[in-house]
């Protein structure tokens, strides 16, 4: 089985250049608050696509051989992994198609439209689209680019780990925002290969967390996928998962889980008091300033603000107050 290394990882760092950006790690002075807190904001958010997914699908197409790449590469996503795929395929000059769930929203689908990706509507599960994804790679010869459970993904996104020491060397903790895994394993691997005391810690939504519902059960598992403001992080990771669920079990520290009204406080804080626009998968790390998540954190802190796809008039509805999925269904 190959694996992620410290080597892979800054060999994909080579390969996404010109194509994924080096993001900012900025100071976040008024969410840290004044009790010595070092907190840092790595805005992935500033991507060309609006989401870290960018550097991962960048690495996995830079690997393909020309002829793969003008049949055409295919992915199962809830929207940003599609984007990122979309989006380096047309910079390779590929063809992509992306197979979603019904339940990702139509601001996402309209985006990775515009990259000139076709698109396929499949079921009410990431995993029920995986099955066409499966199909279009026996039928039609497609490469698929997984959202996450890939070597040449996680490597992709374990980038961001490089920028953090670099940017930040005496950090103490990353918080991730986790869903199949291939964020958190690829920034755990690059940050724990060089400096191994470094916390990672995950986060995701009570509502459908496949990764630690995994985790607990020792095997992965099938989740039922359930509307949340942190679609993002939905979606199964695979029962035959090879690479993140093994990865995430040896690597990160601790999981923590959030409930809707605590993602929609997070978003709220995230854009008052630092100005920073992010979807609720993206905005996750932010609630563990709050009690009792805040005792987990350490002095120099990294938040991992992952994403911004998110329609602008539920983002309006969550500043105002609103909880849009607290029972489960959007309001309106």
């Amino acid at each position: 089985m190959t694996d992620v290394t410290l080597q892979s990882i800054y060999a994909a760092r080579r390969a996404i250049h010109g194509v994924a950006c080096r993001t900012p790690l900025v100071p976040a002075y008024a969410l840290a608050g004044g009790d010595g807190l070092d907190l840092r904001l790595k805005l992935e958010t500033a991507q060309p696509t609006g989401a870290f997914k960018l550097r991962g699908a960048a690495n996995a197409a830079a690997r393909l051989a020309p002829d793969a790449l003008r049949r055409g590469v295919v992915c199962a996503s809830t929207g940003n992994h599609g984007r990122a795929v979309a989006f380096a395929a047309r910079r390779l000059g590929g063809r992509a198609v992306v197979c979603m769930s019904r339940l990702v929203p139509e601001n996402k689908l309209a985006a990775i439209r515009a990259l000139g990706a076709e698109t396929r509507i499949v079921g009410d599960s990431q995993d029920e689209a995986q099955v066409e994804v499966a199909r279009l790679v026996t039928e039609e010869g497609l490469s698929e680019i997984p959202p996450f459970d890939h070597p040449d993904v996680i490597a992709g996104q374990g980038t961001i780990g490089l920028e953090l020491l670099e940017d930040l060397p005496e950090l103490d903790t990353v918080v991730v925002p986790l869903s199949g895994g291939g964020l958190i394993a690829g920034i755990a691997r690059a940050v724990k290969s060089a400096a191994p005391a470094v916390r990672v810690i995950g986060v995701s939504m009570t509502r459908g967390a496949a990764m630690q519902a995994s985790l607990a059960a020792g095997r992965p598992v099938d989740v039922r996928e359930e509307p949340t403001l942190a679609d993002s992080l939905g979606g199964g990771i695979g029962l035959d998962n090879r690479w993140t669920f093994r990865m995430v079990r040896e690597l990160v520290d601790e999981v923590v889980l959030l409930s809707e009204a605590e993602i929609a406080a997070a978003m709220r804080r995230l854009f008052l008091e630092e100005g920073w626009v992010a979807e609720g998968g993206g905005a996750v790390g932010v609630a563990l300033l709050q009690e009792p998540h805040r005792a987990l954190l350490g002095r120099r802190v990294a938040m991992i603000v992952s994403g911004r796809g998110i329609d602008m008039e539920l983002f309006r509805r969550v500043v105002d107050g609103e909880v849009p999925f607290e029972k489960g269904v959007a309001d309106g």
